[in-house]
């Protein structure tokens, strides 16, 4: 039996979209989830260009690559947080199955409803702390430290976009676990 399955999830099939009031909102989350994690896949395949770029360049060119690492870390904390939630919608971070496996269904659902509320509680603290940083670096027009000097508020900006998704996520897939403990 799966993890999934296991904490009282469907298994791997993909994200859920809950019944009743919250079906309109996740299919929202949903797609726009598809549409950045596709986006997230493009940044990645740029970060590598960019990064085989410098490398070679720098190897048979003598060049310098002063913008080149800072973009493909852009490209790549972009690529990493804005998709945190569509691996979320399909529970695919790492977990401990070690734990599940000794508990009984219902404990295990109590014990997957815990741990989702105290990361929905860290990833909002995480959200806000970013927003906060974003409009710091917006407000100050705060810069890397290189010679390109791109602004920092886009990274931020791309952190906070991210585990706003991502705590969006995890609070409907609390707010599904609750309407499934109450019934139709």
């Amino acid at each position: 039996m799966s993890r999934h399955a296991e904490a009282g999830f469907e298994p791997e099939s993909g994200p859920q979209v809950p019944p009743g009031a919250l079906a309109p909102f996740a299919r929202v989350l949903v797609f726009a989830n598809l549409w950045i994690v596709r986006a997230g896949s493009v940044a990645l395949v740029a970060a590598a260009a960019i990064l085989t770029y410098s490398v070679v360049s720098r190897y048979f060119f003598k060049a310098a690559t002063d913008w080149q690492d800072e973009a493909a870390v852009f490209c790549i904390v972009g690529a990493v947080f804005t998709a945190s939630a569509y691996v979320q919608s399909h529970r695919g971070h790492i977990g401990i199955g070690f734990l599940a496996s000794l508990l009984s269904p219902a404990a295990n659902r109590v014990r997957a409803l815990l741990v989702d509320v105290a990361s929905l509680a860290f990833c909002a603290f995480f959200s806000w702390k970013s927003w906060s940083l974003w409009h710091e670096a917006y407000v100050d027009k705060q810069t890397t430290t290189s010679a390109w000097a791109p602004p920092l508020w886009i990274p931020y900006a791309l952190m906070a976009c991210g585990m706003t998704l991502l705590a969006l996520q995890i609070a409907l897939q609390v707010a599904a676990q609750l309407q499934r403990r109450k019934g139709p």
